[in-house]
């Protein structure tokens, strides 16, 4: 494989003849394009990852196609080539955005490491773009949280399947599990871990774009096609990775077009002519099982055995409890540092607590805990009564010790400790987690509120009393 392709753009045929010499036995890979009007068929077909242009190319004025490669959005670096006598034109070229440029007859070394030096910069500022594009969406970049033996499982597959940069991967597991966290994984321990790696959110894409957001198109494809060409994720993707992030969610009409470009690793964008070839790796997620969306005739079988040449169920947190521990306090950490707060720590009870719940939003509802509490709460420790907000499916609160259908466990002093003393704590522990609301509080316990009034007065708890504060 060429360590990069570069597209001659000169009429001088003898030139472009020995550049083409000389480039290939360097490593690159050469296209030669001998008439201007012809570059843009060049720039489609061989994608090139840099271009030696002439200021005259033939009738066409180099500087002039420069410009519309610009204003197509076309931003690999151009190095302009030019006679003595154009070395002003050569300078404005540098000012419509040209890289470089090269003096003719000149010193095949010089340009040789202007070659290099534009190809480092170029490749410099892409892992730049991509890593603000991460910034900007917090995508995490840390590495996969959890010590479970479920995760070290799905990591242990995950870079086996690494090594097949061309295996296709199939993520299956609830929202919120981290089957892109998986994905950018398997990604980052691959050979294709310093080429792009590019996310399609199948359902948040509405029907008739779908083509043109996979596909990318032709100026006057569409209404509203009128500016510009744009390229597709797929061809943004090439020689990198792409997610097919809840793939379901495609219509049946995408996943015929879908598996004709797995099988062939060719495409047309839309409303164009020319075909376009890709080398991708193909990484598909779903949160729910697609033998079961095959059955119900709502996803290809054809296209579901294209995707599922390997496959990683990724399990809910519910069934990992060991990762609750470092997921909670990595994410008091990371939004304590946002919020400029100390991180305060969590108390055994509160972790009990935390590992015991459902989590059926799974990672990410833990992580948007985190930040509920950190933002509410100014305080060392943090125990039961600061999650209080988290409730079960029946919209009661959770009570530590009574949540996901398990019993209460009482824990009992060495000295012991009497009926009245329990009951009078249950009862002012529960008004704190119902925000002193006795209706509620009734509820939780069992009572009806004129037998949790008569408890209260028996025991001497004054409406407005409550010993366990919290800010949630």
């Amino acid at each position: 494989m060429p360590k990069a392709r570069i597209l001659i753009g000169d009429d001088e045929v003898i030139l472009t003849n020995t550049l083409n010499k000389i480039l290939t036995d360097l490593g690159y890979g050469v296209s030669v394009c001998n008439k201007g009007q012809d570059l843009f068929q060049y720039l489609g077909e061989c994608k090139p990852d840099l271009v030696l242009l002439d200021i005259y190319l033939g009738e066409v004025n180099g500087i002039q196609l420069l410009n519309r490669m610009r204003n197509e959005g076309i931003t690999m670096p151009v190095i302009m080539m030019t006679a003595h006598s154009d070395v002003a034109l050569a300078v404005r070229a540098m000012k419509e955005g040209a890289a470089d440029f090269v003096v003719k007859p000149f010193d095949l070394n010089h340009l040789g490491v202007l070659i290099e030096k534009n190809l480092d910069y170029a490749s410099l500022q892409t892992k730049v773009k991509l890593l603000e594009e991460e910034l900007q969406e917090e995508r995490p970049r840390g590495g996969i949280i959890g010590k479970s033996p479920a995760l070290r499982r799905v990591l242990d597959t995950a870079e086996k399947l690494a090594q097949g940069d061309n295996t296709t991967v199939l993520l299956e597991g609830e929202s919120g599990t981290g089957k892109e966290l998986i994905a950018r994984f398997i990604h980052q321990k691959s050979a294709r871990s310093e080429t792009p790696f590019i996310t399609i959110n199948c359902g948040a894409i509405p029907k008739d774009l779908a083509e043109s957001e996979f596909f990318g198109y032709e100026k006057g494809a569409f209404t509203g096609a009128t500016e510009r060409m744009k390229q597709g994720k797929f061809e943004l993707a090439h020689g990198g990775t792409i997610l097919l992030d809840e793939v379901r969610e495609l219509s049946l009409d995408m996943q015929v077009k879908l598996l004709r470009v797995l099988e062939e690793r060719r495409f047309y964008r839309l409303g164009g002519t020319k075909e376009i070839s890709v080398d991708v790796r193909v990484i598909a997620a779903s949160n729910r099982e697609l033998t079961k969306e095959v059955e119900a005739g709502r996803f290809r079988e054809d296209l579901f055995y294209r995707l599922n040449v390997a496959s990683i169920r990724i399990p809910p947190l519910r069934n990992r409890k060991e990762d609750v521990s470092e997921l909670s306090n990595a994410f008091l950490s990371e939004f304590c540092r946002r919020f400029t707060r100390p991180v305060p720590r969590l108390s055994p009870e509160a972790l009990q607590f935390l590992e015991q719940l459902p989590w059926r939003g799974n990672v990410r509802e833990l992580r948007n805990a985190m930040e509920r509490v950190v933002l509410l709460n100014d305080v060392q420790v943090l125990t039961p009564e600061h999650f209080g907000f988290l409730r079960t499916g029946e919209g009661q609160p959770v009570l530590p010790g009574m949540h996901d259908g398990k019993p209460f466990v009482l824990e009992i002093p060495p000295k012991g400790i009497t009926m009245s003393e329990v009951v009078r704590d249950l009862i002012l522990k529960t008004l704190d987690i119902v925000g002193g609301n006795q209706v509620q509080a009734a509820k939780v316990l069992g009572l009806t509120r004129s037998k949790l009034r008569y408890r209260m007065e028996q025991l001497g708890i004054q409406p407005e009393q409550r010993t366990y504060r919290t800010n949630v």
